[in-house]
């Protein structure tokens, strides 16, 4: 998975993805992302890999969670 910035496919929220790091218990891959938008519970997240890139359905149509949309600035 790139590191970078990515849309969230059901709110169109902006994320930067910042790390892929393990569960110190399971080892399951998981990303460290932050909100690009005002967000009053949180401003970083950390959700497993796997569902971070996996395919969902929105509006009938199968597409990435997490759009990719650039790199880093």
């Amino acid at each position: 998975m790139k590191l970078g910035i990515y849309k969230h496919s059901k709110t169109g929220n902006l994320y930067r993805a910042h790390f892929i790091v393990k569960h110190s218990e399971t080892l399951e891959d998981m990303v460290v992302y932050e909100a690009l938008y005002d967000n009053d519970k949180s401003k970083y997240w950390v959700r497993q890999l796997s569902s971070f890139i996996e395919i969902v359905e929105v509006k009938g149509r199968k597409v990435p969670r997490f759009e990719f949309i650039k790199n880093h600035e």
